[in-house]
């Protein structure tokens, strides 16, 4: 075995050494920063779980009675999981004060994120990233369900949103004082909560894709019948279209190949 492969297979060993290091010797730690940042979170929810998502980023509200702990992840795009990159974390007790997060214990176990509060009564609240125009989260709090829609997204159409569980109901933004799309779970029992949605500029480009579609659609099916009516009308002028609706052969063959 030459130098170069030695080299490469101890390069990996070291890899792999400290990737099993970090699982040994105990859970990744959020940085204090990370956790403190500020954040102005609507305690007045009534819901036990409210997400409100903003374009790259979303705040969960969770009712955290009788709890002494919240865990919550991500799903990756192989399928996996792994733990919530929360920040902003805060606890608002019944009396209104709100503790930060260099008061309770905020860790990575495993996959998941575990937020363990000062108290088990009150609310819970934190910020985590988010892209794109699909929300999911997994249910780990039981209980009634929020989600608050960016500005101007839009569920509704079949073919450009899905929300999942299926009982569900939706409050429009003419409803809202926020003027943004509400939709409300009374109880939520599923693994999952999933919203995908749309801009609401996009059903309109999306009605127009299809219209122009139809309208190509029409257009190429008028010039194909326009075609056969050319090539009828040239084998007209040459003679080559001939009625045979008379043939003489309709009664059949000549006496003699009967």
């Amino acid at each position: 075995m030459n130098r170069r492969l030695l080299l490469g297979f101890a390069a990996l060993a070291l890899l792999a050494l400290g990737a099993g290091c970090t699982g040994l010797f105990g859970p990744d730690e959020f940085s204090d920063d990370q956790l403190s940042q500020e954040a102005d979170y609507d305690w007045n929810t009534t819901a036990d779980v409210t997400v409100n998502i903003t374009s790259d980023e979303y705040r969960a509200v969770y009712n955290v009675s009788n709890r002494s702990a919240v865990e919550t992840y991500q799903r990756e795009s192989l399928g996996g999981e792994s733990p919530v990159e929360v920040s902003a974390v805060q606890f608002r007790y019944p009396n209104g004060t709100v503790a930060t997060a260099e008061e309770f214990e905020v860790v990575k176990q495993d996959d998941r994120t575990v937020i363990r509060p000062p108290a088990e009564d009150g609310k819970l609240a934190y910020t985590a990233p988010h892209r794109g125009k699909s929300f999911s989260m997994p249910v780990t709090v039981e209980g009634s369900y929020e989600v608050v829609l960016p500005e101007g997204m839009r569920v509704g159409n079949f073919l450009l949103s899905q929300v999942r569980p299926g009982e569900h109901t939706t409050e429009g933004p003419d409803g809202t004082a926020d003027g943004r799309v509400h939709i409300h779970w009374e109880e939520v029992t599923a693994d999952t909560v999933v919203v995908r949605y749309y801009l609401a500029r996009d059903l309109t480009i999306f009605a127009g894709i299809i219209g122009g579609a139809a309208l190509v659609a029409l257009v190429g099916l008028a010039y194909f019948r326009l075609q056969i009516r050319n090539l009828e009308r040239e084998r007209e002028e040459l003679g080559l279209n001939v009625d045979t609706s008379d043939d003489e052969f309709d009664d059949g063959p000549p006496p003699g190949m009967r």
